[in-house]
Order: structure tokens, then C-alpha cells, then sequence
């Protein structure tokens, strides 16, 4: 029986579109893989269970992992070899798929058995290697000396030049900025707090201005090729989207720089244009390829976004009165976004010649410096600058556009829905809330079985656009129910509909019921019951997604806190008291469940405001709590009744009244309340001691 190949990708990147046309369409390699090898091609963002088994393999057994990801296994699904990408011939010290299908051919005819148990023995390996456990008695670590050592991590890696950790490929890492900003508010009069605080606006900064940052149709690419974030993979994910949202608007919420707000509501329009269905889900990713002209025949990275001096120059020659040496639009809008006549990618960055003679925008200058460059006022070239990109963004929508994936998944629609919930509440947008709502809506319509009351993990849109579903519908991931439950939270504290903070309690209930270890404590990130799974595994780092048990950990604490569920604050306890080695040894790895656990050692704040809910004195309360970065806090707003689930689950709000007819404040810790508070000057006041 022939050996198995699966090789594993994503439908919008770009490096398995390049060893899909250099190697898959090879006409030898395929009569090679087409008569000895049973081919599969596996989407991991459908299946991220398979995904997660066959990149562990293949990170232990080559020390490192990606995209397009090949596995060679046997009969019964064990691995024996696998790695990334493959050119098609040999180059280097680097062997080509050719020689490597030849090569395993050869093994496995006459060592078939050796490979069978070498196999074995890796997974063997690799499921006590990647056990996650809690002994009975284990308590959590520290908060403050995991928190403590994670900032200490990220500092030595942080890039002052640039922002960022790490050299190039340099990823935006959202979990990063976000633990950092926790590790602030807790430690703002601290130098280490101020320098968490400066590393994350400075990247947050230095991202916005660079070339990852999509300066005509907005929206962030998927990672710079570069220290300087300016050459991308232009790529475009839904969860880098969702999650850089919250962190600029929480930027925005602690600096009150309208800077970081703009780009956070750049971002959301980039998704309502652009990755948004009219049934309200979101899809996941706009594609880095595409045709330069609608006549061409292959497909290059970036063609859709990047610009040739002499574009700019014909469709912004209109000189600009007053402006020095008789400039034009052109002039000055290259002079800002650094475009060089030549192109200005170097052949480092653009290794297979794409983007020969292109430029990729980057802000090289502020607009002061700029008007001062010209002889112009500030604000005239903020006009010319937006006129600018407006008339180069209608050119570039008449291009041939990039592979949109509209497939949409539970899991990255529940990181948008918390990225319009958090924006919509701190710019008190209701047009963002609203799109929020429908994203809940969508979720519970067709991403949620109620006859079986489980997640889907996946739905499409069909070719009448009309979303539909597959034959067997692919169950829902620990993803799915951690993220959509993380989202329905943030979407109850924004719009305080009671419906949602009801359906992310069933959530999470199902979730327990799923995925829970009940012997070690912990979340599978797959139905552990599942006998094609080889290996139960526990995601245990904070990525370019956030691990299903770091954000579970905080939805057990904020679901604790809402509707006084005690046992799932010691469900919370025993999951980080799982991941207690890795969290002490390495926290940077999980950032995210560091905030968790700083969460559960701070205790989170019930701040409850009394009042009629469209009155504006309740308004203006609400308006104070979200003006704050307080990450630490769950908020509850009540009308005086005594009825409701929140009254059911939590009776001791049914003591809480109104302050003499007026919208009250209630600061509470522990169920103990503060003296209550009726100005919002106060409020802020108490909710920053």
C-alpha cells in the first residue's frame, strides 16, 4: 500500500501558492506522487485539529514549522517524515521534493518496518512530551513574579528602533501589546510599567506609519519581511484584524492619542468593506497574490497594492499652488510615502523579482516635516495627502483583485465580534455595536446547532452568496467556543443585552462538557473522545492566535464574576495551575494566560451602575467605565428591579439603589462594594486607585 502525503496550508498564503505552482504542478514530481503516494490537501484552517497533531511532529523532528507544511505517513495516519517548504529540485545544501520523494520511495520498499517504528516512537515521544497536567494539590504561580518575568522576556527582545520583538520576519503579535498594557495597569508609577506602556505605543506607532500597515484600502498585512515594517506579505487575516483593533482602541483608551483610535476605526472599515457578508459573518483573509492586468497570466505577490513612480506621477500631476519649486500632488505624495523612481524594495525583501521596480507605501515623514518640505500649511497637506489616496485607491479597485477566502469560521469571527464590541464601546459608536450584534447573530444562526447543541466550526458563501453549509459540517474546536464565548462577554459589557451573557454561559458549559481534562486539568484543543486525533493536545502558546485555554482562563474569571458561578473560578485556578511549568519558565510563550493569571491575583472589580438605562446620567456613568483601560473589571448595569438572570445568579445587586433618584455607582471586590458614587469624576477617580 502506498505511503500518504499531506500536505497542509492555508488558501491565502503565499509560499504554498509557490511550491503549489513550482512542485504540485510539476509534471514529474506529479507522476511521481500521482502513482506512488495517496494525496492529500488539507485546509488547517478548517481543520485546525490536524494541523496542530502534524506541525507538532513536524517542529520536533526539524526544529522549526509553517507553511505550506508536507507530512508523509503511514497507512494508519502515523508520521515518519515531514517539513515546510520544498522548492522542486535540490538548491544548495537544501533538497528538492524530487529527490525527497525518491529518497522516502526508496526507504519505504526496503525499510518500510524501520519507518513504521521510527514513527511510533516520535509519537510515543511526543505524547508524553506534550502532556499538560495539574497535580491534585498544585496551586497556580505568583501573578506578579510570572508578570514580572514575561515583561522582563519581551523587553530584552523588544526592538527600539522599530517596535516589535524580534528581527525580521517581524509579526505584529497583538498578545504581546495587550500583556504589556495589562502589566502597565498595574504598575503605572513603576519605570518597568512606563517602558511596557512606550514599547507598545511606539510599535503600535511605528506598524500604523509602515508598509504592513495598508495606507489606500486600510487594514493590516499579515507580517513584515523586514525590521522597519515596511516590505509585507500582504496577506490580510481576520484575526490579525480583530485583535489589532483592540489593541489600538485600548492605545486610544490609555494615551488619549486620537491617532490610535483612527487607525482602530481604519481597520473596522477595511472589515465592513471588504470582509463582511450581508449576513452579518466575517470571512477569513484576503489573498497576497494577484494578476498585475487582466490579462496576465500569472499571479504575483503584492501586484494589487504596490505602485511605480510613474503611476503616481500621471494621476497626481496637478501642481499644487504655493507649493515650493512648483510641486504637484505626486511630488509631495512621494516625498511622504517614500517612493523612489527605482522602486523602493530591496532584492532581499523580494526574493523571487515581483516587485521589481515597485514601491510599497510607507509614511517616511510627518506631515509637519513634510509641509514644512513644500512651503505648505499643516492641514492643506493633510488635504492633498487624503485627496491623494482616495484618487489611488478608485485606480487600485479597478485592478484585478486578490482570492478573497470567504469562508468563515467561529472561532476568528468571535476575535471581530470582541474587536467591534471593544471599539463600538470605547468610542461609544453605536454603528459599531450594531455590526457587533449582527456578527452574535450570525454566530448563533448559522454557526450554532441548537438540535445539538454544539459550535460549528465552519460555513461558506455559497455561489447565489447566500451562506451555506457542507454535508457533514465540521464540529466545532475549542477555538471556536473559548473566542465566540470571549466575544459574547465583551459584547454584554458594551450593549449590556442580557441574551448575550446568557448564551456565552451555555457556551461555556458546553465547553467543560467537551473539552475538559478531568484528570489534569485543562482544555483540549479537539474532542478528546475523537479516536483519528493521534495525539490529545493543549495549546500552550500565545501565537499569531491567542491559546483557546489562555482566553479561557479569563472567560472563567469574567463568567465567575457575572454570574456567580464559583466553581468556575477554581475551574480557572486549575487550568493555570496546568500550565504552571511553562508559565514559570517561559511566560513570554503565553502572554495572553499571563494576563489571566494577573487577573485572577488582582481579583477582578464589579463595578455596578444603577439607573434607567437610556436616562443620560447612567449614560455618562457607562461612558467613564469605557473611557478606562481597566483590565481587571466586569461591568453591570441594573434598573432597580429585583427580576432577571442577573438578579437570579447574583442577589446581593437586588440591595443596590439609586443615590436620590439618580444613576449610582457601585464599586465592588470580593462582594464587598465601595461607598457608592453618583459624579463620573468621582467614578473614574475610585476606578483608578
Amino acid at each position: 500500500m502506498p505511503t500518504t502525503l499531506w500536505t497542509v496550508g492555508y488558501s491565502t498564503c503565499h509560499w504554498c501558492h509557490v511550491m503549489e505552482r513550482e512542485s504540485f504542478e510539476d509534471e514529474e514530481i506529479g507522476k511521481i506522487l500521482s502513482e506512488n503516494f495517496v494525496c492529500i490537501k488539507v485546509d488547517r484552517e478548517e481543520r485546525p485539529d490536524v494541523d496542530k497533531v502534524y506541525m507538532t511532529f513536524v517542529q520536533a523532528t526539524s526544529g522549526g514549522g509553517g507553511w505550506p507544511m508536507s507530512v508523509w505517513l503511514t497507512p494508519d495516519l502515523k508520521p515518519f517524515i515531514g517539513g515546510t517548504y520544498f522548492p522542486p529540485r535540490d538548491t544548495g545544501r537544501r533538497p528538492g521534493l524530487n529527490t525527497i520523494l525518491l529518497r522516502i520511495l526508496e526507504q519505504w520498499q526496503g525499510n518500510r518496518e524501520s519507518l513504521e517504528s521510527s514513527g511510533e516512537r516520535v509519537l510515543e515521544a511526543l505524547r508524553k512530551g506534550t502532556a499538560i497536567a495539574a497535580s491534585e494539590d498544585q496551586t497556580p504561580p505568583s501573578g506578579p513574579d510570572v508578570a514580572n518575568r514575561c515583561f522582563q522576556q519581551l523587553a530584552h527582545s523588544y526592538d527600539e528602533d522599530y517596535g516589535g520583538f524580534r528581527e525580521a520576519p517581524k509579526f505584529p503579535s497583538p498578545v504581546n501589546l495587550m500583556f504589556l498594557l495589562s502589566f502597565w495597569a498595574v504598575n503605572r508609577s513603576s519605570s518597568d510599567g512606563e517602558e511596557a506602556l512606550q514599547m507598545v505605543l511606539h510599535t503600535l506607532r511605528m506598524m500604523a506609519v509602515g508598509g504592513i500597515h495598508d495606507h489606500m484600502a486600510q487594514g493590516f498585512h499579515r507580517y513584515s519581511t523586514d525590521s522597519s515594517w515596511h516590505v509585507p506579505h500582504f496577506e490580510k487575516m481576520l484575526y490579525d484584524q480583530a485583535q489589532l483593533v483592540v489593541a489600538y482602541i485600548t492605545a486610544y483608551q490609555v494615551s488619549r492619542e486620537q491617532f490610535f483610535a483612527d487607525v482602530a476605526h481604519d481597520v473596522l472599515r477595511y472589515v465592513s468593506r471588504d470582509l463582511s457578508d450581508k449576513s452579518g459573518g466575517f470571512y477569513s483573509a484576503e489573498d497576497a497574490d494577484s494578476l498585475p492586468m487582466f490579462d496576465s497570466s500569472e499571479k504575483k505577490e503584492g501586484a494589487f497594492c504596490v505602485w511605480t513612480a510613474a503611476e503616481i506621477r500621471e494621476l497626481l500631476s496637478e501642481i499644487v499652488e504655493g507649493a515650493t519649486g512648483g510641486a504637484t500632488k505626486a511630488d509631495i505624495f512621494m516625498h511622504h510615502y517614500g517612493v523612489k523612481e527605482q522602486g523602493n524594495v530591496q532584492p532581499e525583501q523580494d526574493p523571487h523579482g515581483e516587485l521589481l521596480g515597485q514601491n510599497v507605501l510607507i509614511v517616511r515623514y510627518s506631515a509637519e516635516l513634510t509641509a514644512a518640505h513644500f512651503g505648505l500649511d499643516v492641514e492643506r497637506v493633510h488635504e492633498i495627502l487624503a485627496s491623494s489616496r482616495t484618487k489611488l485607491a478608485e485606480v487600485r479597485r479597478a485592478r484585478p483583485p486578490p482570492h478573497l477566502d470567504s469562508k468563515m469560521l467561529a472561532s476568528w469571527n468571535g476575535l471581530m465580534l470582541s474587536g467591534f464590541a471593544r471599539a463600538g464601546a470605547v468610542l461609544g459608536d453605536k454603528a459599531l455595536l450594531k455590526r457587533a450584534e449582527e456578527a452574535a447573530d450570525f454566530l448563533q444562526k448559522h454557526l450554532w446547532d441548537d438540535s445539538e447543541r454544539k459550535m460549528v466550526h465552519s460555513c461558506y458563501r455559497g455561489d447565489e452568496m447566500e451562506v451555506e453549509q457542507i454535508e457533514s459540517p465540521i464540529t466545532g474546536f475549542l477555538d471556536d467556543y473559548a473566542y465566540v464565548v470571549a466575544g459574547l462577554l465583551d459584547l454584554f459589557e458594551a450593549t449590556q443585552e442580557v441574551k448575550w451573557l446568557e448564551w456565552a454561559e451555555k457556551l461555556q458549559l458546553k465547553q467543560n462538557q467537551l473539552f475538559w481534562d478531568e484528570q489534569g486539568s485543562g482544555y483540549f484543543c479537539s474532542d478528546p473522545s475523537d479516536p483519528t486525533v493521534l495525539l490529545r493536545l493543549k495549546q500552550d502558546q500565545d501565537g499569531a492566535e491567542p491559546s483557546a485555554n489562555s482566553v479561557s482562563a479569563l472567560n472563567l474569571l469574567r463568567l465567575s464574576h457575572l454570574t456567580g458561578r464559583q466553581d468556575w473560578l477554581a475551574r480557572c485556578q486549575r487550568l493555570l495551575a496546568a500550565f504552571s511549568d511553562r508559565l514559570v519558565r517561559v511566560p513570554i510563550a503565553l502572554p495572553d494566560m499571563v494576563r489571566g493569571l494577573m487577573a485572577l491575583h488582582y481579583s477582578l472589580k464589579q463595578i455596578v451602575i444603577c439607573g434607567q438605562p437610556d436616562a443620560e446620567d447612567t449614560a455618562n456613568l457607562i461612558a467613564c467605565v469605557h473611557s478606562l483601560f481597566l483590565p481587571h473589571k466586569v461591568l453591570l448595569v441594573i434598573d432597580g428591579g429585583t427580576d432577571g438572570f442577573l438578579h437570579q445568579r447574583l442577589p446581593a445587586l437586588s440591595s443596590l439603589r439609586p443615590l436620590q433618584g439618580r444613576a449610582t455607582a457601585f464599586v465592588c471586590q470580593n462582594f464587598v462594594c465601595t461607598l457608592p458614587v453618583t459624579c463620573p469624576e468621582e467614578l473614574r477617580r475610585l476606578l483608578l486607585e
